[in-house]
């Protein structure tokens, strides 16, 4: 059984930074795209970012958090990372990673999730 875990959440006010982590568990995806989603209550779960696995660099990026998200990955640790600068109130949420053998900005198309981890930004 494939686990993965997220921390880093928290209550922050807009302009702050936040740096999220997915730890995996289990078996190895070293291989697989890793996504982060985000849901805010009541709402659809939405595509956040994705990056691919080794031999193949790509990124993909919802277009409300261009130039502020970046998505990065430790094949090492197994740990998967999402570095938000310049946090607005709209990106409050939980956000859950997930993985898959291929890269979609689908939910449904995810296998491997995570139970997410908070964040509310606030003034």
């Amino acid at each position: 059984q494939v686990q993965m875990v997220e921390s880093g959440g928290g209550l922050v006010q807009p302009g702050d930074s936040l740096k999220l982590s997915c730890t995996l568990s289990g078996r190895s995806l070293s291989q697989y795209f890793m996504a982060w989603f985000r849901q805010a209550p009541g709402k659809e779960r939405e595509f956040v970012t994705s990056i691919s696995w080794p031999g193949l660099t790509a990124t993909v990026y919802a277009d409300s958090v261009k130039g502020r998200f970046t998505v990065s990955r430790d094949f090492v640790e197994k740990k998967f990372f999402l570095h938000m600068n310049d946090l607005k109130v709209e990106d409050t949420g939980v956000y859950i990673c997930a993985a898959d053998r291929q890269q979609s900005n689908d939910s449904a198309a995810w296998h491997h999730w995570g139970q997410g981890t908070r964040v509310t930004v606030s003034s």
